[in-house]
């Protein structure tokens, strides 16, 4: 795994601090601090035999080079204002730590149920599990992937030399298979002038090569090294641009198990009802029970969800897809 952009990668013996306010992991030697995040910005936390995985959200620095760029291109204002930083721990402690930082979040919820006047002992664990256990999984993945029309190999033709003319973005975690998503197609291109794609169709293969769990950087390379081919063979799941979210919350008393930051799902609690119902981390929420939210406040949207219950529809599309749809950053095709 890769270090951040001017980082080294350190390995080096640590000491690991969880509380419900933050994780900490200090220097077993100096006990410097290596590592800080706020609790609220763990997006994902995993052992995996001796191996813990823990995923977090940081605020982009700002730089002189980037300030330069925003300067001259408004479009690109408060992209990438987040970045992902992924932490990999060996100990033979592995499973026990990954609950331990579970549990800092159960805790965590505990004291902002008391702060809301709701007392936590109302609400069982086992009354959360029966909860989940009546509730399907909604998705509109596993409709989609079922239907074997919507799931077709396409073959562009195009110039050797020529590029396809594509944007692709993440399909976000969350999704039942995660890939690649068209987001946007140049005018003209090969991929537009063909009639075959669509804007949401998810890419599986490209002349043959899966593109499934591979990162963006490494689907973009595959797809820009076809440059010299005249001819492109694309698996494609024909998906509408805007997934469909479908989150059953019984009373108040259930947490939604899932953060938003200005409209953007930025963290989601593995097995909780809005995993069940479609939720995917990357998103930036479009309607909530068919009322629109794309101009909408941060903290009117977070009213909206903390008192929403019953049945809660929400739209939602990539985040990297709403911006390039309502023109804040400008498409780079490949």
């Amino acid at each position: 795994l890769q270090a951040p952009e001017g980082e080294s990668q350190p390995v080096t013996e640590v000491d690991l601090f969880i509380s419900t306010q933050r994780i900490k992991v200090l220097n077993a030697d100096t006990q410097e601090t290596m590592m800080d995040h706020p609790l609220r910005t763990i997006s994902y936390i995993a052992d995996i035999g001796n191996i813990v995985v823990l995923m977090a959200r940081r605020r982009m620095p700002r730089s002189n080079s980037q300030d330069n760029v925003e300067a001259s291109h408004p479009s690109q204002d408060g992209k990438r204002q987040y970045k992902m930083i992924c932490h990999v721990f060996e100990s033979e402690d592995a499973q026990l730590i990954a609950q331990s930082i579970g549990q800092a979040f159960s805790v965590a919820y505990q004291e902002f149920l008391r702060a809301n006047g709701i007392n936590p002992e109302d609400l069982s664990q086992k009354e959360y599990s029966d909860l989940l256990n009546t509730q399907d999984m909604y998705n509109d993945d596993l409709i989609h992937f079922s239907k074997s029309e919507n799931c077709k190999d396409v073959y562009i033709e195009k110039q050797k030399g020529e590029i396809l003319g594509v944007v692709i973005v993440e399909s976000g975690w969350g999704s039942i298979l995660p890939t690649v998503i068209i987001a946007n197609m140049m005018h003209g291109g090969p991929a537009e002038k063909s009639g075959k794609l669509n804007i949401g169709d998810q890419i599986m293969s490209i002349n043959g090569t899966s593109l499934v769990g591979l990162p963006l950087s490494t689907c973009q390379s595959i797809i820009k090294g076809l440059k010299n081919q005249a001819r492109v063979k694309l698996n494609i799941v024909r998906c509408p641009p805007v997934t469909t979210v479908l989150i059953r919350r019984p009373d108040l008393r259930y947490q939604l198990g899932f953060s938003v930051q200005n409209g953007i799902i930025c963290s989601l609690m593995r097995g909780g009802i809005a995993e069940r119902g479609g939720v995917r981390v990357g998103h930036r929420i479009i309607e909530i029970n068919g009322q629109s939210v794309v101009a909408t406040p941060h903290e009117k949207i977070v009213h909206i969800l903390s008192n929403a219950v019953g049945e809660i529809h929400m739209k939602t599309m990539p985040a990297a897809m709403y911006r390039l749809l309502t023109a804040q950053e400008q498409p780079v095709y490949i």
